[in-house]
């Protein structure tokens, strides 16, 4: 068995990102700005902010994503959700409970291909401990009987699971996540900032400089060369899925970790990877994984419904780059671009 580490997903076109603790100013607007770079969430992340409180407002995002990491993770045994897999049942933080309402939400809206419940077949695969697993018939009939959302009862703060279920909020957090960092920064009066929580983007403002930011995209058929793309972005999120991400290998097969709720194995939709553009973290971090499992004619049919809440660049197994009409004018790439329009031109 061959098993491939994880790979960070977007590379980050950013004049003057820094790793680790670097306080400095920007020579185009004499900004000041602070970066830093730690590993969280099971994931290296790095912060830039511009401002004359960059620092403090730096240092306080991190705190928030520790505290979110312990609250939400499934590898914590002491962390909320944890608890609640645990005991199946109990009351929830208010944060969890914005992000499983969410995750809910979601579900409905995707016919169930988002779903908080899959935690039982990740293990049974062993993606999150990389003890991998190709499970039987038998096993997988087994184990989707557990994945089911709708099983799920929140009531106020009180969440009640199904029998034997678990939930893992692992789609959804890092956009929360990266929601609150925002909301934070703001607070700090930083009006320009560039977040990466192991490859999801999000960014406040423009750059320094008056410029969009610009979020390269990682082509999936070349992990470690030439990017897909790039987007320029101001106030959005930039959030991609891909099978390259995670997977391992077995007696010549190749299997990822975006399963698919409705067979209970890995995703085959001719998607190679997704990227959705939101204002809004969350979603587009959902919303990522579940128009990947779709495949092109249903993310497409998808987003015609909702494309007042996101844009997409997705890119199939052939090659071929698809990309909606809200930002055909700020993506860039080498290869062929197809557009995709609300409405048929």
């Amino acid at each position: 068995m061959n098993r491939k580490p994880l790979l960070i997903l977007l590379s980050i076109i950013v004049a003057g990102l820094a790793a680790g603790c670097i306080l400095k100013y920007s020579r185009q607007s004499h900004a000041r700005e602070y970066s830093r770079q730690f590993f969280a969430m099971d994931t290296v992340m790095s912060f830039t902010a511009y401002g004359e409180r960059g620092e403090e407002a730096v240092e306080a995002a991190v705190q928030e994503v520790e505290r979110l990491d312990a609250l939400l993770s499934t590898g914590i045994a002491e962390s909320e959700v944890s608890r609640i897999n645990a005991s199946g049942e109990g009351d929830l933080s208010e944060d969890t409970e914005k992000i499983l309402s969410e995750g809910l939400t979601i579900w409905k809206q995707t016919g169930g291909l988002f779903d908080v419940t899959i935690y039982p077949l990740m293990q049974l695969w062993g993606f999150p401990t990389g003890n991998y697993h190709v499970p039987t018939k038998e096993e997988l009939k087994q184990t989707m009987s557990l994945v089911d959302s709708s099983k799920v009862i929140l009531d106020g703060n009180h969440v009640t699971l199904g029998e034997k279920q678990k939930m893992d909020l692992g789609g959804i957090a890092k956009g929360y996540t990266s929601n609150r960092i925002m909301e934070i920064f703001q607070e700090y009066g930083v009006t320009s900032a560039m977040v990466s929580l192991g490859g999801n983007v999000q960014t406040l403002g423009k750059k320094p400089d008056g410029t969009d930011w610009q979020v390269g995209i990682q082509n999936p058929d070349n992990v470690q060369g030439d990017l897909l793309g790039a987007v320029a972005v101001q106030d959005q999120a930039v959030i991609t899925s891909g099978g390259y991400e995670r997977y391992f290998e077995e007696n010549g097969q190749t299997y990822i970790h975006i399963l698919d709720p409705r067979t209970g194995c890995p995703a085959e939709s001719g998607l190679a990877s997704v990227t959705i553009v939101s204002s809004n973290g969350m979603l587009a971090d959902a919303l990522s994984t579940s128009l990947y499992i779709m495949g092109l004619d249903e993310a497409e049919a998808y987003w015609r419904i909702y494309a007042d809440e996101f844009d997409m660049i997705l890119m199939t197994d052939d090659g071929t780059v698809y990309v909606t009409e809200g930002i055909r004018d700020r993506f860039r790439t080498k290869g062929k671009m197809e557009v995709l329009y609300r409405e048929e031109p």
